[in-house]
């Protein structure tokens, strides 16, 4: 959260001198909680192995035993233990009824007052209601969401008054690079249904 106050600060004209104890929080041997381990969960934890932390993540399916070992990820079959237990928490879960509001009133109460929040998924999987309640109360220390319900938000929204949280106008994947990644998957998906072929990336394989 450091990082969006900080620029203000920096480029500020009312700003004469920095402050010597203006801290944030130290990522490195941190634990951060994954919900959802498919693919982009577990190349994550992949990226967060390399800064050193202590790895805990939730799914549907335990992964196997040598991938949670590559990266030294802890399953935790019950998402409260999570939630309890890291000082990041980052949703990469698919938006389905189940998850929908997966993330509410009761779920923000069980993480620790210092522990920020970061949704990569859908907006809808955090009820935002409640979020901007956890948010003002000092709940949860602060927020980072790339997606929102709906985008954008309305002007007049809570949550773009508050300054303990971040939000990106859903970027995860705006790169030059992957957006071509994207559509060279989806031309490929679209030829293997012209031509009876198997689907490559079939959301919902039979």
């Amino acid at each position: 959260m450091r990082l969006h106050s900080g620029c203000q600060i920096a480029v500020s004209p009312d700003t004469k001198y920095f402050a010597v104890d203006w801290l944030g929080v130290e990522v490195t041997k941190a634990t951060l909680g994954i919900i959802g381990m498919g693919n982009i969960g577990y190349k994550v934890a992949q990226r967060a192995k390399a800064f050193d932390m202590r790895i805990l993540y939730h799914n549907r399916n335990q992964r196997r035993k040598e991938e949670e070992e590559a990266v030294g990820a802890q399953y935790c079959e019950k998402m409260e233990d999570l939630l309890q237990q890291s000082d990041f928490v980052m949703l990469v879960v698919n938006l389905t009824p189940e998850t929908h509001k997966l993330i509410g009133k009761k779920e923000l109460g069980l993480m620790k007052p210092t522990a920020t929040l970061i949704n990569i998924s859908r907006g809808a999987v955090i009820d935002q209601d409640a979020l901007v309640e956890a948010l003002q109360n000092k709940v949860i220390r602060a927020a980072a969401l790339d997606v929102t319900y709906p985008e954008p938000l309305p002007r007049d929204h809570p949550l773009l008054k508050l300054n303990n949280i971040i939000i990106t106008p859903h970027i995860g994947t705006a790169t030059v690079q992957a957006v071509r990644m994207m559509t060279e998957e989806a031309i490929a998906n679209i030829l293997a249904v012209l031509n009876g072929q198997p689907i490559p990336s079939e959301v919902f394989p039979k």
